[in-house]
């Protein structure tokens, strides 16, 4: 199984991790927070959106055991429109001048709009990408929509959990390859 492949990666001073690798991804927690499509659609968003090789190899697979053809794509979509998005409008966000923000985005992003998935589990897995991404602005969008829709916090929450604990292992397993060279 990748998930523990990927958990007998992480270093000991990061067991932490480790743990929570395991609680996020494979326990029954989130699998009653979670349908199996949200669950492995943020699986395959934030392995991507987390950069690290060892995490998106790790998890992808297993991802596209779980996802239909059409979420295995729109994950991936997902993780790539926020990729634009997330710097796009963070920097509208961070500049002093409101202006940019009354300026036309110009920017193609159809597949939010026809995302061949559920909206909803389109729009978690755009909120956790943001939430690796750091964008307080498409947070507070994606979340409003999600909200709007009926979706919990705990679920919402469960997505970022998610996020947050695939950034953090990358960003150690990538330290340690680099140190081991």
């Amino acid at each position: 199984m990748a998930l523990d492949d990927l958990k007998s990666a992480v270093p000991d001073y990061a067991k932490d991790l480790k743990l929570n690798l395991g609680s996020v991804i494979g326990n029954a927690e989130s699998t009653a927070l979670l349908t199996q499509q949200q669950l492995w659609g943020t699986v395959l968003a934030c392995a991507i959106a987390s950069r690290s090789p060892k995490v998106l190899r790790e998890m992808e697979p297993e991802a596209k055991a779980n996802l239909s053809a059409e979420a295995y794509t729109a994950a991936k979509s997902a993780a790539a429109i926020m990729g634009m998005n997330n710097v796009f409008y963070r920097t509208r966000h961070l500049l002093s001048d409101p202006e940019y923000g009354n300026l036309r985005a110009g920017l193609r992003m159809n597949v939010i709009g026809n995302p061949g998935v559920d909206k909803v589990d389109f729009e978690l897995w755009s909120l956790a990408v943001s939430a690796i991404n750091g964008c307080g602005m498409c947070l507070d969008s994606h979340e409003q929509v999600l909200r709007k829709a009926g979706v919990e916090r705990e679920t919402i929450q469960e997505a970022v959990k998610i996020a947050s604990v695939l950034q953090a292992v990358g960003a150690v397993l990538d330290a340690e390859a680099v140190l081991a060279e």
